[in-house]
């Protein structure tokens, strides 16, 4: 089986629309593959679109079991619900669900050191998971610091990154959107598994197989 973790380098990198073009791929290719996204905040947009990429009969609680109402960080939106979130979150989520495809992909929430609550990140829970992270990556200035912070905790910590997505948020091509790339290979050392330009819905999904 190949199971992933995707995070961001930050919020707002595409995370989703990534899945869901990887998912529809798969789909093609009839591999058996599920996305989800173990804890969501604002809407439930990003998980209902999942549901649709993967064609899948689940229910947005199985996809999504920690849903919070607040379009704020997960510990604020939490505590406005009086809610807590454990570390175990993804644990508990990959644990439902992992029989279910043979490619999984988890998504993360916001950036990789998002905290969750008191004491607890984002980067907290994928350590408990342990699952192989592909990490996105949006290509725009400032991109290489938050990658190599981001490489550089996920490495402390044990956990293997398997590449990097990088993904064009505007139409718009600078300098820094035509070096970053180089860049981030050159100083993690890990491939570029994708490259998407802004507003591309379809992505070569091979590279969860090799």
């Amino acid at each position: 089986m190949n199971h992933y973790l995707v995070v961001g380098s930050d919020s707002g990198v595409g995370k989703t629309h990534i899945i869901c073009a990887l998912l529809r791929d798969l789909r093609t290719r009839g591999v058996s593959a599920l996305g989800v996204k173990p804890l969501e905040c604002g809407n439930r947009a990003d998980t209902r679109a999942i549901r649709e990429a993967a064609a899948t009969q689940m229910s947005l609680e199985q996809l999504n079991p920690i849903y919070l109402r607040a379009g704020a960080d997960p510990c604020i939106s939490a505590e406005l619900e009086r809610r807590t979130i454990s570390a175990d979150v993804m644990q508990q989520t990959y644990a439902a669900v992992c029989s279910s495809a043979e490619v999984l992909l988890l998504e993360g929430v916001g950036g990789w050191l998002v905290p969750l609550a008191q004491g607890v990140t984002q980067a907290d829970a994928a350590e408990k998971l342990n699952l192989p992270i592909i990490l996105v990556v949006g290509n725009r200035p400032g991109a290489v610091n938050h990658t190599l912070l981001t490489i550089q905790d996920i490495q402390r910590r044990g956990l293997v990154c398997r590449g990097i997505i990088l993904n064009h948020l505007t139409d718009d091509w600078d300098s820094a959107s035509l070096t970053n790339r180089k860049l981030i290979e050159d100083f993690t050392g890990l491939p570029i598994l994708a490259e998407l330009i802004h507003g591309q819905d379809e992505l070569d999904s091979s590279f969860l197989s090799m």
